[in-house]
């Protein structure tokens, strides 16, 4: 289970950084994409992803239980993962609030990794 978990992480945060490659593009250009052709595959291939990440660090949450990491947390990052990869085309998104959801999905996901690695190691 660690190890899907590790690997649908780290594809995750490949994304985030994605994110905000195409937020400064869109914001640079003021331009945005083309909805259909290129947000909304991008932004399903991100959502499979995120859907399997949030299920399997459920199911090892539930089966153990982290200090500092929460299930609310999981459904919290998952949302911004979600929003943020359909925000990042328009030039008109909110830089601060952004660059925030962006922040706390790579902290949240690197916490993650740590863990991951943590009970590898213990293992």
């Amino acid at each position: 289970m660690e190890k899907e978990i590790e690997h649908l992480t780290k594809e995750l945060l490949s994304f985030n950084e994605e994110f905000l490659r195409h937020f400064q593009e869109a914001r640079e250009t003021g331009s945005e994409q083309n909805f259909d052709k290129v947000i909304k595959p991008f932004a399903n291939k991100v959502n499979s992803i995120n859907g399997e990440w949030k299920e399997e660090m459920k199911k090892w949450l539930i089966n153990l239980p982290l200090k500092h990491i929460r299930i609310q947390q999981v459904e919290s990052v998952s949302e911004h993962i979600e929003q943020l990869s359909i925000q990042a085309f328009f030039p008109k998104t909110s830089k601060s609030r952004f660059l925030n959801a962006q922040r706390t999905v790579e902290f949240f996901l690197t916490e993650v990794l740590k863990e991951v690695n943590k009970e590898k190691r213990d293992a």
